[in-house]
């Protein structure tokens, strides 16, 4: 999904987009490669100016078999690390390596200011983000690294799509007390934050997340407003918690107050400041119109 949405931006920006695919190339802008065996063709590395790495089997998969979480984990860092390692082995390193990492870094921090100085949290998504940032951290030491510890991506696809689902069929509820936060951004920022970094001096990690923190209510109480369909209904906790084991506890509850202080103080502008502007533009395909 958000692959799909850079691509579209970086070719209006008039940029040569190339992709590595795990299967048969079906053109000339596609490259084989086997993250798993860690195989690719680093010379490839020694033509491009950048590298932007999203891999990573999706979160909403569920339930987290142990099995799946040996998935979600080996995804990202083989594939992160394979590109890392085949940059260093070129002739002439990227001069960017601009990696996908997540929120999921900080941990359940109820009422916690969460910027890019906060320490790791605990739990299995702060276990598997930290070792995705280290592999990504194998990088030649002259490729600038940025990590984008991203949140939930509001569009019709992605993590929000089962939320959009059970609404239309008039089972939208509140999550647990509703309270906790979410971390979010729009697709449409999401792409452009990255497309910022590209020519940006900003390393480390950057928490890609909207400027307006919101709660889990707040969303899912405007899917339902905009879908016009009833929202009376509260997903106890517990119910969350056995259902879904860690992934509801993880996903669904934990709170994460991040705020973009690196993305705002480099002067990037979001186009959807809060969730119910980012959920009408890209769920309802409607903007506001400025006051």
């Amino acid at each position: 999904m958000i692959g799909t949405e850079l691509r579209r931006q970086l070719a209006e920006d008039g940029h040569t987009v190339l992709r590595l695919v795990r299967g048969r190339p079906q053109g000339p802008d596609e490259f084989n490669w086997a993250p798993a065996a860690h195989m690719v063709d680093f010379g490839l590395f020694d033509t491009i100016d950048a590298v932007i790495n999203l891999s990573g089997a999706p979160l909403d998969r569920l339930p987290w078999t142990p099995r799946y979480r040996k998935e979600i984990r080996s995804s990202r860092v083989s594939a992160t690390r394979t590109l890392a390692e085949a940059m260093g082995r070129s002739l002439r390193p990227p001069e960017v390596f601009i990696s996908a990492s997540a929120t999921g870094y900080y941990g359940d921090r109820p009422a916690e200011r969460l910027t890019e100085e906060t320490p790791r949290g605990e739990g299995f998504l702060a276990e598997v983000v930290d070792a995705w940032e280290q592999a990504a951290a194998l990088r030649p030491e002259e490729t600038r690294l940025v990590t984008l510890r991203t949140g939930l991506v509001i569009g019709r696809e992605g993590a929000l799509k089962p939320l959009i689902r059970a609404t239309r069929l008039g089972l939208g509820a509140r999550i647990g007390t509703g309270g906790q936060h979410w971390p979010w951004i729009s697709l449409h920022d999401e792409a452009a934050a990255i497309r910022h970094l590209l020519g940006s001096a900003l390393s480390g990690p950057v928490n890609l997340v909207g400027p307006t923190p919101a709660t889990s209510d707040r969303i899912t109480a405007h899917l339902a407003r905009g879908l016009r369909r009833w929202y009376g209904m509260t997903l106890p906790e517990p119910a969350v918690r056995l259902t879904l084991q860690g992934a509801g506890t993880e996903l669904l509850l934990a709170s994460q107050k991040a705020l973009p202080d690196k993305l705002l103080l480099d002067g990037f502008r979001f186009r959807d400041r809060t969730a119910e502007e980012a959920i009408d533009a890209e769920v309802f395909a409607r903007r506001r119109v400025p006051a």
